[in-house]
Parts: C-alpha cells; structure tokens; sequence
C-alpha cells in the first residue's frame, strides 16, 4: 500500500472516530475484511471462526478507532494486531478448556454399599439421641452453630449472650457428645 493509501485509510478512520461515519467505515470494512478474513485461515482458523474474528476486529474499529494513531503504524498493521491478538487469546481459551479425564472431580461417584448405608443411619441416630440429652441452652447452641450455619459472634448477638458464654456452652456440648458417643461405640 503506498503512502497515500495509507494516508487515505487514516482519513477514514478519523472520520469513524470523530462522527461515526458509517460511509467512511463501510469502505474500511470492504476493504479490509476479506483481507483480514484470508489471514486468518492462512494462521489455520475455519471459515467461521474467521468471519466471527473479523466482525470482533471491525466493532473494535468502529468503537475504538479513536484510539489508533497513524503516527506510530498504518490502520492495516492497527487492525491485523488487534486480529493477531485476538487470535491468540481465543488459542489460550481454547487450552484453557481442555479438560483432564483422569480429575477426579469428573469421577462418577462410588455408589454407597447398603451396609455403609445402615452403618450411618445408626451413627445419625446415636448422634440425634446424644444431641437430645444435652441441655437445652448447649442443644440450641449446637443446633444454630451446625445446622444453621451461624457462627459464634451471630449466636451471641441473636440470644444476648456474651461470646465466651456461647464458645463454653458449645465445648461443654462437645464433650459430653464425645462422652456418650465412646460409651455407645463401647
């Protein structure tokens, strides 16, 4: 492209930049797209991915064509950088999203013997019946600290309690669980 070329394109793209000339950017559009379309296939993209990348590169011209600055390159290197770019983060997402089979979080789940079944329904139960002879201010503790989800300094603003009441109260719960559930386990 010579210099006047060049200057022509830079023209256009002030006036994309400062009124949004939709004449100005249908010229640069017919120009370059197709230009940017065949290398992009050339750097091994398909045809789609191609055209969806050239429409990215041309909204960015169309929104950001104030920022180029013919000074520093010509709107053809401006545009094929923005593309390269672009390119390469849709590469970098694109590995990013390769998903190792063998995590285990993509494991299936083994499914739970009946015998395993059987073994937490007592344990549930040993727990529901411990739980049950505790005092009732350490059962409400508990109940708002592991079924509720508060944490300490919630529970003692919802009762009025001072804190260190509601950490003992808790502990004191705590070890006669322990006490009873070793008892039973005996």
């Amino acid at each position: 492209m010579d210099a006047e070329g060049k200057q022509r394109f830079a023209a256009l793209a002030r006036a994309v930049a400062e009124r949004r000339d939709q004449q100005a950017f249908a010229v640069l559009f017919d120009y370059f797209a197709p230009r940017l379309k065949s290398w992009l296939l050339r750097q091994k993209m398909t045809s789609g991915e191609a055209e969806e990348l050239v429409q990215e590169v041309m909204i960015v011209l169309w929104h950001k064509a104030g920022l180029y600055d013919p000074a520093r390159s010509s709107l053809s290197t401006w545009l094929f950088r923005i593309a390269r770019n672009r390119r390469i983060d849709i590469q970098r997402r694109a590995r990013a999203r390769v998903l190792d089979e063998a995590d285990p979080v993509l494991q299936p789940v083994a499914e739970i013997g009946a015998d395993e079944i059987v073994a937490n329904d007592e344990r549930d139960g040993q727990v529901r019946a411990a739980v049950s002879q505790l005092p009732a201010e350490q059962r409400e503790m508990l109940q708002a600290a592991f079924f509720l989800g508060q944490s300490h300094s919630q529970i003692a603003e919802a009762t009025g309690l001072p804190l260190g009441t509601v950490k003992s109260r808790i502990r004191l719960a705590f070890g006669k669980l322990k006490k009873v559930l070793e008892a039973d386990s005996v």
